[in-house]
């Protein structure tokens, strides 16, 4: 799985899906999202088991794919990065690395 994008085009819907996802969980895969790309779109989903949210955006230099990223650090890596940053995320193995500019993030 790998896609590009535009900071901003994906920090509004990821802000979306966040508030969906509970900071105490129960059960700690509630704490992720699921990343699904296919078709040139990325769609997110997260849930706290009562309601789920789903929010999709196009995407460029996508390879399909689904794995599932902690909700509150990619939204936290997202807001930390400068406006007008082009991210890469790619899927190696079980590891996720968000890449934009000199920054490189890698989520177990």
């Amino acid at each position: 799985m790998r896609f590009t994008l535009q900071r901003e085009a994906f920090l509004k819907p990821l802000a979306q899906v966040v508030n969906v996802v509970e900071r105490r969980q129960t059960l700690p895969v509630l704490a992720n999202l699921l990343v699904q790309v296919k078709d040139g779109q990325v769609s997110l989903t997260g849930t706290d088991l009562e309601v789920e949210m789903i929010s999709r955006t196009l995407v460029e230099d996508a390879q399909d794919g689904e794995t599932t990223i902690p909700a509150r650090k990619l939204f936290d890596i997202l807001r930390a990065l400068p406006d007008g940053s082009r991210v890469t995320i790619s899927q190696t193995g079980d590891k996720v690395t968000v890449q934009a500019g000199r920054s490189r993030f890698t989520l177990a």
